[in-house]
């Protein structure tokens, strides 16, 4: 989408391994940052930075979890920056094991931050951005999330039901002129996939070694390749992409 329209990125989980660079990515094209992230120290520190390199951003300290965090999430972010011009529902939780290692925590808590906050975004983002004449969604949903791996029932399910809101939401509102996209990224170096590796008891480098080992392209996703896909979707050179799931898996597909 045209800068002229809004200059404004709203981000969620920003402070995490793929959140930071898409912050950053948006940083480095002149954007104005919204920094949504519950963790209110890193979040300083990232806009601090920004800010610091002359770029601008504002932290919007909250819990996702908070069903009134994320319905007025938007509104409070045009009233102190302007309209929110691109929405990125980043944040998210991963819960491993299947259905019988799953506890209600996990399935309350996988659903609130990959399913609810996102919708509970997009519901109330929607009408400021038709009222702008128009923006870009992008959500962060999963290659597991269209073709679902082992061991991972929760994550795989809210992960699906994120990108089938995806499709629904970009065909219901391209006529107003917000397109709504997400990207499916397979595994990616971040300090969530660490501590997963971490908690089984592996060494995190020599796991990443032999997941690299299995990806056609030869190494599995830093989060700057990510935040590279999300900062071209809801650029004007994909202006006619709505609607789409793009998987970001390095020729690496889910079996």
């Amino acid at each position: 989408m045209s800068k002229d329209k809004s200059n404004v990125v709203l981000v969620t989980g920003a402070t995490g391994g793929i959140g930071k660079s898409i912050v950053n990515k948006y940083a480095e094209q002149g954007f104005t940052l919204a920094i949504a992230d519950k963790n209110e120290d890193e979040a300083n520190k990232l806009a601090n930075e920004i800010n610091h390199n002359g770029g601008m951003a504002m932290v919007f300290y909250g819990d996702l979890l908070d069903q009134s965090y994320c319905d007025n999430l938007t509104s409070e972010v045009q009233t102190k920056l302007g309209t929110v011009g691109i929405l990125i529902n980043n944040a998210g939780f991963m819960s491993r094991g299947d259905i019988t290692q799953t506890s209600d925590e996990d399935y309350e808590l996988s659903m609130k931050i990959n399913v609810e906050a996102p919708f509970r975004l997009i519901r109330a983002s929607i009408p400021l951005m038709v009222e702008s004449g128009g923006g870009s969604i992008v959500n962060i949903s999963s290659c597991w999330g269209i073709n679902p791996g082992p061991n991972h029932l929760i994550y795989c399910t809210t992960k699906a039901a994120l990108a089938a809101m995806t499709k629904c939401l970009g065909r219901d509102h391209a006529h107003q002129n917000i397109r709504i996209n997400a990207v499916c990224p397979n595994e990616v170096n971040t300090p969530m996939l660490r501590t997963g590796f971490e908690i089984r008891g592996l060494n995190p480098d020599d796991a990443i070694e032999e997941l690299n080992q299995s990806v056609p392209i030869g190494h599995i996703a830093e989060p700057e390749e990510i935040a590279d896909v999300v900062a071209f979707l809801s650029s004007d050179e994909a202006r006619y992409i709505c609607g789409s799931l793009v998987e970001i898996n390095g020729g690496k597909a889910v079996y």
